[in-house]
């Protein structure tokens, strides 16, 4: 069996937005689909009346959520999970078998704003993770990808790269650096920019060499921004884009990108459906 699109499921008209996209995805990657409902009961004695109400109340958000999802996608195979437990651990438990884990914005997730709710998630899920908001998706164009020179964010352009060629979409890789203040005053401000700006196209450069290898028929822009924060950046670039991908490796962060300050200023500014995906620690030499 295919791995499965895990949905987390929740009754705001955000969490069918993210059912919405994650059901076109299905559709297109002919993907089955698994909506999980998390109920955290720790609080509620068995032996109450309620702790019955809410579990009936979770079953029968799954399966109205499972109706709409047949409407639609009907060629989606759906399968629904009441799962005990906070929204971030049956998330974590199913993503071992999936192929991503889809969440909703808004703030009627338990446990924090979505922007802190997602990155939890992230930190923890064995796939990538994507957030989706209620952004109008008419028109929009593009995959777009941050990068920061380092090993472990080329994994996250090649995960981008695959997304945008199998969507037929163009990618754009955006490196955002900002030069240290100290750095510009010890010498001439023209001559500094001048070198930081070229050193830094190099390493972009370099990002993106072997994506025409693996993906010949894919458009990649590549973009510079030597004046913006990273989150900045990316909110930016993707402001009318069809998917932004983050990286991230879990417990810690890229050198100087994503996971810890930037993917959350970019979460609490969704541009688009953001998807973290997970990359693999780099070992360097000393």
């Amino acid at each position: 069996m295919k791995n499965p699109i895990v949905v987390g499921v929740v009754d705001t008209n955000a969490s069918r937005t993210a059912l919405a996209w994650a059901m076109d995805r299905a559709a297109r990657r002919k993907l089955p689909v698994l909506l999980v409902h998390a109920i955290d009961a720790r609080w509620i004695d068995e032996s109450f009346t309620p702790s019955a109400m809410v579990k009936a109340a979770g079953i029968e958000l799954l399966s109205k959520t499972a109706a709409y999802a047949g409407e639609l996608e009907p060629s989606v195979e759906v399968e629904t999970l009441l799962s005990p437990g906070s929204p971030g651990y049956a998330l974590r438990k199913r993503s071992k078998g999936a192929s991503m884990v889809v969440i909703g914005t808004g703030h009627n997730w338990p446990g924090g704003p979505v922007a802190d709710r997602a990155l939890q998630i992230a930190a923890v899920a064995r796939c990538p993770v994507a957030v989706v908001g209620e952004q109008d998706m008419t028109g929009r164009r593009g995959v777009v990808v941050g990068a920061d020179g380092s090993a472990e964010s080329t994994q996250a352009v090649s995960f981008a790269a695959a997304e945008a060629d199998s969507d037929g979409q163009e990618l754009t890789v955006v490196h955002a650096v900002l030069a240290p203040p100290h750095l510009e005053r010890a010498m001439p401000a023209a001559n500094f920019n001048e070198a930081v700006v070229e050193e830094e196209r190099i390493i972009l450069a370099e990002t993106v060499a072997g994506l025409a290898e693996n993906y010949p028929d894919l458009v990649v822009h590549q973009v510079l921004m030597s004046h913006n924060e990273p989150a900045e950046a990316l909110v930016s670039a993707a402001a009318n884009a069809k998917l932004l991908v983050l990286g991230s490796r879990g417990r810690g962060s890229f050198k100087r990108l994503l996971m810890g300050s930037t993917a959350h200023s970019v979460l609490r500014s969704l541009p688009c459906p953001t998807v973290v995906t997970r990359v693999r620690r780099v070992k360097h030499p000393d």
